[in-house]
């Protein structure tokens, strides 16, 4: 499996990521690093060592880098916000010209290309130029595709591509990339990587009730992730893993209820995690947070405020260094009592970074309240900053950031 890290700009660490380009062992796990005795002569080893240079790097930035000093603070902000359209709707204007979102959710079903199409380019149109937005959409096969008729194939649910194997799982993951690519989309909320709990089965709604799960078995759900995944980069496509750690086993969905959303049994060593280590492994660009509860990692927190399953399970035992991105925080039932502002803010606190809003009437609250909360403190404001560096490595990462 391959895998592309994605560049975590923290706002001090723009130096360092440059070196670390240039070094061969870095871009190659496997190669015998200078050190290592079974590659050294031991007359090699016996060789003087050299003082570090203390020469500055004169490596100029990248256009992530330069923008991440550019930019200005409610534009930082803005960057961290994900907006929902529902089919046949505009994109308000205030979204793009004012709070300066860093992308479009394209939600509901969208039968005609040509729409697809236009919204896209309304997107690229009110937004910075030199600065591209994020589209997304899920586009999973079976019931969840956001995208038909003449705007993308039909393709089949996870569960029966899951039936077939890996093999197909590719051959449809292919597919879904290049009607994607097609229309200029380039983030695929997808793949799911939940694994179903096979004592509730269709009893767990948000996966399994809708076919949307690859399998029971960690094991052969990460092959299927781990395929679907690298399907999606083979055509310009990123992925997105969700909904971490798993909503594999909770019977309702968040989306809809606050009640039947607590996992007693996921924890920091659990199989059921494997899948989304295969995705990450696999290159995936970026991973959604569930917003179900998870009392083994941190009682009474949904996963997406949770900086033990953000910060330390995600990022520090899985080493993913991408974009962690909310699922819905603007209409979802399941953080409906939780204060706007906090809905913005508590992600980052955990150690994510993109919220998504089904509401797009709310965008400009979200902006005000990152925008606030990285003006109370320094440490606040270079907290932002490391966010807004990833999402700005994704997007040159995806020829985004062009001028």
């Amino acid at each position: 499996m391959r895998r592309r890290h994605l560049l975590a700009l923290a706002p001090t660490a723009a130096l360092a990521a440059c070196t670390n380009r240039t070094d061969p062992t870095s871009a190659d796990p496997e190669a015998t690093a200078p050190s290592d005795p079974e590659g050294t002569r031991p007359e090699e080893s016996a060789a003087p060592t050299q003082e570090p240079s203390t020469e500055p790097s004169t490596q100029p930035p990248t256009r992530a880098e330069a923008l991440l000093e550019e930019l200005g603070p409610r534009e930082l902000a803005g960057q961290l916000v994900l907006v929902g359209i529902h089919a046949g709707q505009q994109i308000p204007s205030e979204v793009l010209s004012d709070h300066h979102a860093g992308g479009i959710l394209l939600l509901q079903v969208w039968e005609v290309g040509d729409a697809v199409d236009e919204i896209v380019a309304e997107a690229r149109d009110g937004s910075r130029g030199g600065l591209g937005p994020l589209v997304a959409v899920d586009q999973e096969g079976g019931q969840v595709r956001m995208l038909r008729g003449d705007a993308a194939r039909r393709t089949p649910s996870a569960e029966e591509l899951g039936e077939q194997g890996p093999g197909a799982v590719t051959e449809a993951y292919t597919s879904i990339g290049e009607d994607l690519s097609g229309h200029g989309i380039g983030v695929a909320l997808a793949p799911v990587a939940d694994v179903v709990d096979p004592d509730l089965g269709d009893a767990n709604e948000p996966v399994g009730g809708l076919d949307r799960g690859f399998g029971t078995d960690p094991e052969h759900v990460a092959r299927c992730v781990a395929a679907a995944t690298e399907a999606l980069a083979d055509r310009g496509v990123t992925a997105t893993l969700k909904h971490f750690p798993g909503l594999g086993r909770v019977e309702q969905n968040t989306d809809f209820s606050a009640e039947g959303i607590v996992d007693d049994v996921t924890g920091a060593d659990d199989p059921f995690l494997d899948s989304f280590a295969a995705g990450i492994e696999a290159g995936a660009g970026l991973v959604m947070m569930s917003s179900a509860i998870y009392p083994r990692l941190e009682p009474d927190v949904p996963a997406m405020f949770s900086r033990a399953a953000v910060q330390d399970l995600l990022r520090d035992q899985l080493g993913f260094d991408g974009v962690v991105i909310t699922d819905d925080i603007g209409a979802a039932e399941a953080v409906a009592d939780v204060p706007v502002a906090q809905r913005a803010t508590r992600p980052l606190e955990a150690g994510g970074d993109v919220v998504l809003t089904a509401d797009a009437s709310l965008t400009g609250e979200l902006v005000d309240a990152i925008e606030q909360w990285a003006a109370e403190s320094e440490e606040h404001r270079e907290r932002l900053r490391e966010s807004v560096g990833r999402v700005l490595a994704l997007k040159e990462s995806m020829g985004l950031l062009e001028e």
